[in-house]
């Protein structure tokens, strides 16, 4: 086999950050590997780049800017009152407000939006980001580790060539961030391989398989506990043949999390570096461009090897490498072995109990054998720079020569219409209707106030722990944007029948003399017209209060 032309993407910096002491998820992990291929003398065997950190303009293209402007001023110090004391954007104790979390992300998402425009560009027949594969970040919330979903970012960027992706995931837990950006489109098939059970986060059933458009082009793979290597191929062979065979992709996006790894402390599956690496070699003898990415993987040791052995994969040279590792700057923490291995353990694999496997098997290939033809789509010349670099409102460091809280009063305002208009959107729930039947009038049928009932409760979510693998639910999201704590005085309530926009929520504290929120939090003039109000909004309240002091 002839040598493709590898890309690898590293930014010296992404092992200098920390999720904090005794958190699971550790950036040393991809300085570890970048040491690993460095000691095997990999790096002279393919083009080694550092990608621009994507902006929060580059970010957008998928995530809300309201999400993207929190991440980019969040701080450990003030993470309580911009997360509303953790009810959004970081709900729970998963991924927590980090120093540096916003430059993190900017690294993992520009590392993969690189590595597309690479396969794009046709200067690379793989390319590869190991700081990406963050698949769990949804539009406007952070979940599972994962804040920015680069994998989505990059996949964006293909489909500006491209008329189809392929995403294969084979990390231990369901890629539900990827899939439910794509859930409604047909040019983009998900194909996830997953522990499903009373595991994180909960999602990616057969039953799952798109909707509309996409119906059909998102496979889901459950699996149970003690996958070991013969199982883990004899499903990942046939289905992803038969996925691309179906669907013809001219290019593959493979998620290579490192937690379906024996022993992760996270995982549950029984897979040796050898089989994990198989995926990486089946995907590469297909000969379609791809671009490999990381994920999850918390045994760091057990992820920095099977990189590394996948990096040689890549490049086609795994077999002319010696399993004893050299010297490197981590050489003590391989031991007592010192080898580039992950071996299995004694666990039992329940998928071959009753069948299970082969059913899971079959079901996966009916599906596929289902899927319509792979849809065609026109191609256009790709344009090379923005409208508004075009048109010269861009400025050179890509950010809009605009008044800094005129952009936070318009970002406020499209995201409280947004909410307005998507209350049709959401999807339906059995609950009853009580909630905000007030905003209806009587001219609506007893069927539609009972549908927008159920939509409008359905933003009551439960959520899952990736650490713990536990439900909590979150506080609802009323239609101003702002969660109910089950206060009828709370932030944003309104009874007169009307939608305020911009309700700030505050009121006269007499016995303190000043404006606070019912969480008695003072607010500044700053903070809010920011909000939405002004400064005579903070004159008028203060006038009311000492006439109802002084009366």
């Amino acid at each position: 086999m002839s040598r493709r032309k590898v890309s690898y993407y590293y930014d010296p910096d992404v092992g200098s950050y920390s999720y904090g002491l005794g958190h699971p998820m550790k950036p040393l992990r991809m300085r570890i590997t970048h040491e690993l291929l460095t000691a095997y003398d990999m790096l002279d065997k393919m083009d080694v780049l550092r990608a621009e950190r994507a902006t929060p303009e580059v970010m957008t293209s998928f995530h809300t800017d309201e999400y993207i402007h929190f991440l980019a001023r969040v701080t450990p110090d003030i993470a309580e009152e911009l997360t509303y004391n953790g009810t959004r954007f970081l709900v729970g104790d998963d991924n927590p407000a980090f120093d540096g979390v916003f430059e993190f992300c900017s690294i993992s998402a520009g590392g993969t939006i690189a590595a597309a425009k690479r396969i794009s560009s046709g200067a690379a027949d793989i390319s590869i980001n190991w700081a990406g594969g963050l698949h769990h970040a949804k539009k406007r919330e952070a979940s599972g580790f994962c804040y920015i979903n680069d994998i989505v970012l990059g996949i964006l960027e293909l489909l500006r060539t491209y008329p189809r992706v392929l995403y294969i995931d084979i990390d231990c837990h369901h890629g539900d961030g990827v899939e439910e950006a794509f859930y409604t489109t047909n040019r983009v098939m998900t194909c996830s391989f997953h522990k499903f059970g009373e595991y994180f986060p909960g999602t990616g059933t057969q039953e799952d398989r798109g909707r509309g458009k996409g119906m059909g082009y998102a496979i889901n793979v459950p699996l149970k506990d003690g996958l070991n290597d013969d199982s883990f191929r004899s499903i990942y062979e046939p289905v992803v043949a038969r996925a691309v065979e179906v669907f013809q992709p001219p290019v593959i996006v493979l998620q290579c999390g490192a937690d379906s790894l024996a022993g992760d402390k996270l995982g549950c599956f029984n897979v040796t570096m050898q089989g994990h690496a198989h995926c990486v070699r089946f995907v590469r003898d297909m000969n379609i461009p791809f671009i490999l990415l990381g994920g999850g993987g918390y045994t760091v040791k057990n992820a920095s090897r099977t990189w590394a052995y996948e990096t040689a994969c890549a490049l086609g040279i795994e077999k002319d490498i010696d399993l004893n590792l050299p010297w490197n700057e981590f050489f003590d923490w391989f031991g007592p072995r010192y080898r580039l291995e992950v071996a299995e353990n004694n666990m039992e694999d329940t998928n071959l109990k009753d069948g299970s496997l082969d059913r899971v098997r079959e079901t996966a290939l009916q599906q596929l054998s289902e899927v319509q033809a792979a849809p065609s789509v026109g191609i256009h010349d790709v344009p090379r720079e923005s409208i508004g670099q075009h048109l010269g409102f861009v400025a050179d460091d890509e950010t809009l020569l605009r008044d800094e809280l005129d952009d936070k009063l318009a970002q406020h305002a499209r995201y409280v219409y947004q909410l307005q208009e998507s209350d049709a959107r959401e999807p339906d729930s059995d609950e009853s209707e009580d909630f905000d039947s007030h905003r209806y009038d009587s001219a609506d049928s007893t069927a539609s106030r009972s549908r927008r009932g159920r939509q409008q409760r359905s933003r009551q979510k439960k959520r899952m722990s990736i650490m713990s693998n536990e439900w909590y639910e979150v506080p609802q999201l009323n239609h101003f944007g702002y969660y109910d704590r089950g206060n009828s005085e709370s932030a944003g309530s309104n009874r007169s029948g009307k939608v305020r926009f911009f309700e700030s929520g505050l009121r006269w504290d007499v016995d303190a003399r000043r404006i606070v929120t019912n969480s008695d939090i003072h607010l500044s003039v700053k903070s809010l017209m920011e909000k939405g109000g002004s400064k005579q909004d903070v004159l008028d309240m203060e006038e009311e209060g000492l006439e109802e002091e002084e009366g």
